[in-house]
């Protein structure tokens, strides 16, 4: 296969900065129709795409995403949903039972999302646009499924933005290969291997501004100290556990015969 024919995945990079160019219908169609096309469990297709365009509708979403500006500055903004409620709706007016009301299915559902989402992310980036993916959707699900509506069975995986770009980052590194690829079985790093792979990364000069910045003596510790603490995951554990759990997804296995 020619590399050249897949250079914009190769070189692919995040946009956080659009123009004031709009996404026609056509185009918005196009993405999804790529979306829905990429594989998913038993073709029961457990997703939900919420658009949003309108101006302060942006605004309080950019709320609820920590005020990243690029929520309000984004023609477009994707919020892409794991929903197990349409298909028990279904089921229910065919004449049979919820049975998808478990943790189970709930990943089922997220990993059919994510698959969605990057499908629609290739395609975008395909066109002409950029994206930039947010991972606030994960802290602050509870409040984003307020904003959005979202009934029982419903919970927001993803969110990305989406429009032509404004900006020309550069591509983001990222490690090694041989620290992502195992032959065959798992195989365990070492103390040696760890530095390996990590020491070009820790090395890099947005790394090292990283340390500086957060007052860090290396990158390890400004992400477990300072950028993703252990507290903080701790606490937004607790809060995406109750809202999973009242979005029906944690019924206790004693509810069911097994």
């Amino acid at each position: 296969m020619e590399r050249e024919n897949i250079k914009t995945l190769l070189n692919r990079r995040t946009i956080r900065k659009y123009s004031n160019k709009k996404i026609d219908q056509l185009t918005i169609d196009t993405l999804i129709d790529a979306g829905i096309r990429a594989s998913n469990c038993g073709n029961m297709q457990l997703y939900s795409i919420i658009l949003t365009e309108d101006e302060k509708n942006k605004e309080a979403l950019c709320k609820l995403h920590f005020n990243q500006p690029m929520v309000k500055e984004a023609p477009l903004v994707m919020t892409i949903c794991a929903d197990l409620n349409r298909f028990h709706s279904w089921c229910i007016q065919r004449g049979t039972t919820i049975e998808y009301d478990n943790f189970l299915w709930l990943n089922i559902a997220t990993i059919d999302a994510t698959i969605l989402t990057q499908s629609i992310c290739n395609c975008a980036e395909e066109l002409g646009l950029g994206i930039c993916y947010l991972g606030t959707v994960n802290y602050m699900a509870k409040p984003i499924a307020e904003l959005l509506d979202l009934p029982k069975y419903v919970v927001p995986v993803t969110t990305i933005t989406i429009g032509y770009p404004d900006e020309n980052p550069p591509i983001t590194e990222r490690l090694p290969n041989e620290a992502i690829v195992h032959r065959e079985k798992y195989h365990n790093y070492s103390t040696k291997d760890i530095d390996k792979l990590y020491t070009d990364f820790e090395n890099l000069p947005q790394s090292k501004n990283y340390c500086k910045e957060s007052g860090k003596e290396n990158l390890a510790k400004v992400f477990t100290e300072s950028r993703y603490t252990g507290k903080d995951g701790r606490n937004f554990s607790r809060q995406y556990l109750d809202f999973v759990t009242k979005q029906g997804f944690m019924r206790n296995f004693s509810d069911k015969d097994e």
